[in-house]
């Protein structure tokens, strides 16, 4: 399996996303957020033949956004659970009868519909 490194280059695009984020994250040391995030392939390294190293490839975040309020971050976490869900169980011989692995397809299908409008849901 192929070693997975982040490219450290941010560009412009994520640099703008983070920028209202950037103070807060300054000064929490123990933060999580809660990000959308769009992974672009950026290198790939292939050892010769009688080289003792695993390929690799580079990828960069092309594009974040930041959950702003506990309402998004919520609905964020709820989709990582249904991916991780359908991952994980999702090709066993009982994950198409198991009711997280369509609970997780539901979430995923309908999840745009979870973050619009969640500043009116919470009034």
């Amino acid at each position: 399996m192929p070693d997975i490194k982040f490219d450290s280059k941010i560009i412009e695009d994520v640099r703008e996303a983070l920028a209202d984020h950037a103070l807060d994250m300054f000064r929490n040391r123990q933060g999580r957020w809660m990000a959308v995030v769009e992974l672009a392939h950026v290198e790939r390294t292939e050892p010769g033949p009688d080289e003792d190293k695993n390929p690799a490839v580079k990828i960069r975040i092309v594009a974040i956004e930041v959950a702003a309020d506990d309402y998004s971050d919520e609905r964020l976490r709820e989709l990582q659970r249904g991916l991780y869900r359908l991952r994980t169980k999702g090709g066993t011989l009982d994950g198409e009868l198991h009711p997280d692995v369509q609970q997780a397809r539901d979430v995923l299908r309908h999840g745009s519909g979870l973050l619009v409008g969640a500043g009116s849901e919470q009034s």
